[in-house]
């Protein structure tokens, strides 16, 4: 079925999901819209979350995807479950497949998991590790900084090494052996943030993971991309700050052609939205 894949997220970071869908699903086109207008979600009420994902969901189905990925770990606490109820296609969000890999790979039976304020304070990671293993310890903390020093592209900037020291510190000793990286920024410091927690701790993308639960999806039912058609990836944003372009290349790790604009409106804005290339 050579519909394409959908991923939404609030700005920037899904582009990291992006980044492992193509890498994993090489014959998979993919439809990516950045809500760059409304970031951030975490500072929002959860009907406002409720209500974007919704509408970002109904932007991507205008363009016939087939699965969305929801690459937003504050709209997957809040939106996912609803989501699936609501749609006929397939909804993938962060938060399970990423609990579900640090269930599968602790040892100690104790995890870290890193996130935003609000995916923290939501609890949904704690919830999920659970619910797959309730033995199972876990210790949290929300690393705000991560975000802006991953957009600024400091991956090996002495500052950041001493952000990372100062936010891990505590993981130590809780005698943690696997880390869940619980915001799709926090790949891009992936580097900074093994060396501060110790090469012993196993990480764990949550992005990463749930592209491999995008995978068996596609293969159980039958949505997999017959090969040999056109391949594309189109981009669509919002807004568009000042360096979205440089940020977004440097996270998908490959040039961004074009991008295009869906403007806002003061009704429901995916229904009668005139687009624009930029």
């Amino acid at each position: 079925m050579n519909s394409p894949i959908g991923v939404f997220d609030s700005g920037i970071g899904g582009l990291t999901v992006v980044k492992h869908l193509a890498s994993h699903l090489r014959d998979e086109s993919i439809v990516y819209f950045g809500d760059t207008a409304r970031v951030p979600y975490g500072s929002k009420s959860e009907e406002t979350v409720k209500r974007f994902a919704f509408e970002n969901t109904k932007f991507l189905l205008k363009h016939g995807v087939k699965l969305v990925v929801v690459a937003c770990n504050t709209a997957s606490a809040v939106a996912l479950d609803d989501l699936q109820r609501s749609f006929d296609v397939p909804v993938v969000g962060m938060i399970e497949p990423g609990a579900r890999a640090a269930v599968r790979l602790t040892r100690r039976r104790s995890v870290g998991v890193i996130g935003t304020l609000a995916t923290i304070e939501s609890s949904s990671y704690e919830r999920a590790i659970h619910a797959e293993d309730a033995s199972v310890k876990t210790t949290s903390r929300p690393c705000p900084l991560f975000v802006p020093l991953a957009e600024e592209g400091w991956v090996s900037h002495p500052v950041s090494e001493a952000v990372a020291r100062e936010y891990l510190d505590e993981f130590k000793t809780a005698n943690i052996d696997v880390l869940v990286l619980g915001c799709t920024h926090y790949p891009v410091l992936r580097n900074i943030i093994q060396r501060a927690i110790g090469e012993h701790v196993r990480l764990v993308d949550s992005g990463e993971e749930a592209v491999k639960e995008v995978t068996g999806i596609l293969k159980r039912e039958g949505l997999e991309a017959a090969g040999g058609g056109e391949v594309y990836r189109h981009f669509y944003v919002s807004d568009i700050p000042r360096k979205f372009r440089e940020i977004g290349e440097r996270f998908l790790g490959r040039p961004i052609d074009g991008l295009t604009l869906v403007p806002q409106s003061d009704v429901p804005w995916y229904e009668r939205a005139e687009e624009r290339r930029c």
